[in-house]
C-alpha cells in the first residue's frame, strides 16, 4: 500500500478528532484554520501519491518541489479527468482561503466563523461546513485508493 495513503488515512484521523473534540471544547477560529491546514495536508498526501503513479507510468519525469505546483501538475497530467478536477480546484480554493487576511464571527459560540473575501465574494467557514469538507475528503481518499491500488479499502 502506498506511504503516502497511510499517511493521509493517519491525518484524517486526526482532522477528525479536531472537527469532533477540540472544535466541540474550544471555539475559536485558530480551531477552524488547524481544520483547514490539515485538510490541505491530507489533500497534498494524496496529491503526491497520484504523481508517484503517473510517474512509475511514465507520464511524469520528476515530481514537483511546491504542494501548489504539484496540484497543477497533477491537474494538466489528468485534464480528461472531471472528478479529480474539481478535488483539485477545491484543494486550490483552500490554499487561497489559508493566504488571504480573515475575519472572525462569533468566537466561542456554536457557530464560530471564519470569514476571508475571495475574488469579489465571501467565503465563510464554520464548523458546518467543515463537516462536509471532511466528507469530501473522505469521498477523495477513496478515489486516490482506486485509483492508485484498484481496489477500495477502508
Amino acid at each position: 500500500m502506498n506511504e503516502n495513503l497511510l499517511e493521509a488515512r493517519e491525518e484524517l484521523k486526526r482532522l477528525e478528532h479536531i472537527l469532533y473534540v477540540s472544535l466541540k471544547y474550544t471555539r475559536t477560529v485558530d480551531v477552524l484554520i488547524n481544520a483547514l491546514h490539515r485538510l490541505i495536508s491530507i489533500f497534498d498526501l494524496i496529491i503526491l501519491a497520484l504523481l508517484e503513479k503517473a510517474q512509475a507510468e511514465k507520464r511524469l519525469e520528476t515530481l514537483p518541489k511546491s504542494p501548489a505546483l504539484r496540484g497543477t501538475t497533477l491537474r494538466d497530467i489528468y485534464p480528461e479527468d472531471e472528478q479529480l478536477q474539481r478535488y483539485l480546484s477545491f484543494y486550490l480554493f483552500l490554499r487561497t482561503v489559508l493566504k488571504l487576511p480573515h475575519k472572525k464571527r462569533q468566537e466561542y459560540r456554536r457557530h464560530v466563523t471564519l470569514i476571508v473575501e475571495v475574488d469579489n465574494a465571501t467565503a465563510e467557514i464554520d464548523s458546518d461546513n467543515l463537516l462536509n469538507c471532511e466528507k469530501f475528503v473522505h469521498r477523495f481518499l477513496r478515489y486516490g485508493y482506486q485509483k492508485i491500488e484498484g481496489e477500495e479499502k477502508e
